[in-house]
């Protein structure tokens, strides 16, 4: 196969691909903060947060003080991932601890979620994460098709 045609099948492979810019992907979900603020309507889904949303959120900061500041495992980031009401994960950064770069609260979340339903996916999740999540982090939840991301810290 010469160097035209691999180029000329992958133009066709992506000829009907979408590209999403990684905010555009949260526009079912908007930063919640976990402060009395947090009720305020969320204005890209029209919702207000619920007492539970707040739960979540607080329980995602306490696991990045956890993180970051008490275990020092790896950065100050903390995520909990929800789907009809059931916490399914909830974890802090590791980077440190197990010497790898793509231990973010986020992707180690999923990881754990997707390991706890035994799918490669959490259709219809919502994560809950201290921070705005990284480009690595988007994509992961974007490829386990996480339905909402709150987040308290851009």
């Amino acid at each position: 196969m010469s160097a035209k045609d691999t180029f000329d099948s992958f133009d066709s492979l992506f000829a009907g691909a979408r590209v999403v810019p990684r905010r555009d992907f949260l526009a079912s979900g908007v930063a919640l903060l976990a402060t009395a603020s947090a009720g305020e309507a969320l204005a890209a889904t029209g919702s207000t947060a619920t007492d539970q949303d707040r739960d979540h959120m607080r329980q995602a900061i306490e696991l990045m003080r956890k993180a970051g500041v008490v275990e020092k495992t790896g950065g100050p980031f903390g995520c909990v991932i929800v789907r009809d009401g059931q916490v399914l994960a909830a974890t802090g950064n590791s980077v440190l601890r197990d010497n790898d770069p793509s231990a973010h609260a986020e992707v180690n979340a999923i990881r754990a979620a997707c390991k706890k339903l035994g799918a490669p996916n959490i259709k219809g999740a919502t994560m809950f994460t201290s921070c705005e999540p990284c480009p690595m982090c988007y994509s992961t939840a974007y490829w386990a098709r996480v339905g909402k991301i709150y987040y308290a810290a851009a």
